[in-house]
């Protein structure tokens, strides 16, 4: 389920007038800014990307450039996304695995 802003990883200080984006976080409603990396659209709504399919720890991105294997989310469609580097879309229907807590 997706967290409240104020317990999200990142809190947004600037570029807040950019046009927003709907999409969907763990089948609840969520908004970002046009031009968020799917990234930043999710850590800007709860405090992980997704839990580790070893140890269930929550991981919320590494490098930030697509190289590492750390930021990979689901679609609810099971697609899965470098979310470093995968600009966010209306509709966008994501999964973190995760409570998000």
């Amino acid at each position: 389920m997706a967290s409240t802003a104020s317990h999200a990883l990142l809190h947004r200080v600037a570029e807040t007038g950019r046009a927003a984006v709907a999409f969907t976080l763990d089948g609840e409603p969520a908004s970002a800014l046009a031009g968020d990396t799917v990234l930043t659209a999710v850590l800007t709504q709860a405090r992980q990307l997704r839990r580790n399919e070893f140890s269930d720890m929550p991981r919320a991105g590494f490098c930030m450039m697509g190289a590492c294997q750390d930021c990979w989310i689901a679609t609810a469609e099971g697609e899965r996304l470098r979310a470093c580097s995968t600009f966010i879309a209306p509709g966008m229907a994501l999964v973190t695995g995760g409570s998000g807590a």
